[in-house]
C-alpha cells in the first residue's frame, strides 16, 4: 500500500512539475538565443566599428595627402607655370625658335642663317634624369651660316639661350674656313654647321598622341 501511495505521489508530483520544467526549458532556450544574438550583435558592432575606424584612417590619410598636395602646388606652381611660358612644358614652339634665328641674323648683321627642324621624337638622354610621369622629347634643329669669325657662333648660341626658350643641347658644331687664311672684315671667312637638340616635356595625357 505504501508503494502504491509513493507511485501515485510521484506521478502527481511529475504532473505538477511538467509545466515548470517546460517553462524552465523555454527560459533556457530563450536565454541561449539571447546570448547568441547578443554575441552576434556585438560581433557586428565590432566589425562596423573596425570598418568605420578604417574609413576614418583613410579619410584622414586623404586629408593629409590633400594638404601635402596643396602645399606642393603652392610651392611648385609658379616655377611650373614659368616652364610652361618658356615652352619647356607643353607643345613645342618651333615657330618661335625660327623667328628668333631670323632676329639674331638681323640684330647681329650676320650673313644669313639657313635652318631645318626634324620631327619631334621621344628622347632618352645619355645622362641620368628623373622626369616623373612626364615624357621627354627632342627636336633636332640644323642650321648653317656664314660667319665673319668664330665669335659669331657664341653670339648665336648666347642669344638663343638668353631668350629663355625651352632648353637645348648642342649636339655638334663644325666650322670650316672659306678661301685663304687671310681674314676679311667685310666678307664671310667661315662656314658654320650646327645641330641642336631642343628639349620639351609633355604631360602623360598629352603624350599619348606623340610619335
Amino acid at each position: 500500500a505504501d508503494r502504491e501511495a509513493a507511485m501515485k505521489f510521484e506521478a502527481l508530483d511529475w504532473q505538477k512539475l511538467q509545466s515548470p520544467v517546460r517553462n524552465l526549458g523555454l527560459v533556457i532556450v530563450i536565454a541561449s538565443l539571447l546570448v547568441w544574438f547578443t554575441g552576434s550583435r556585438e560581433m557586428l558592432i565590432q566589425e562596423a566599428l573596425i570598418k568605420q575606424e578604417s574609413e576614418l584612417r583613410q579619410a584622414r590619410s586623404r586629408y593629409q595627402d590633400s594638404g601635402a598636395e596643396k602645399e606642393a602646388i603652392i610651392k611648385y606652381l609658379p616655377p611650373y607655370q614659368q616652364l610652361i611660358e618658356q615652352g619647356f612644358v607643353g607643345e613645342e614652339r618651333r615657330i618661335e625658335w625660327i623667328d628668333e634665328l631670323r632676329t639674331i641674323n638681323q640684330q647681329y648683321k650676320l650673313f644669313g642663317i639657313n635652318y631645318s627642324i626634324g620631327t619631334q621624337e621621344n628622347y632618352i638622354p645619355p645622362f641620368q634624369h628623373n622626369a616623373g610621369n612626364f615624357i621627354l622629347h627632342r627636336s633636332v634643329m640644323q642650321f648653317d651660316s656664314a660667319l665673319l669669325h668664330e665669335g659669331d657662333l657664341l653670339t648665336i648660341l648666347d642669344a638663343l639661350h638668353g631668350k629663355r626658350f625651352a632648353p637645348f643641347m648642342v649636339r655638334e658644331c663644325e666650322i670650316t674656313r672659306i678661301g685663304s687664311a687671310i681674314s676679311n672684315k667685310f666678307l664671310p671667312n667661315l662656314n658654320l654647321h650646327c645641330e641642336l637638340d631642343w628639349l620639351t616635356l609633355t604631360e602623360p595625357l598629352q603624350a599619348g598622341g606623340k610619335p
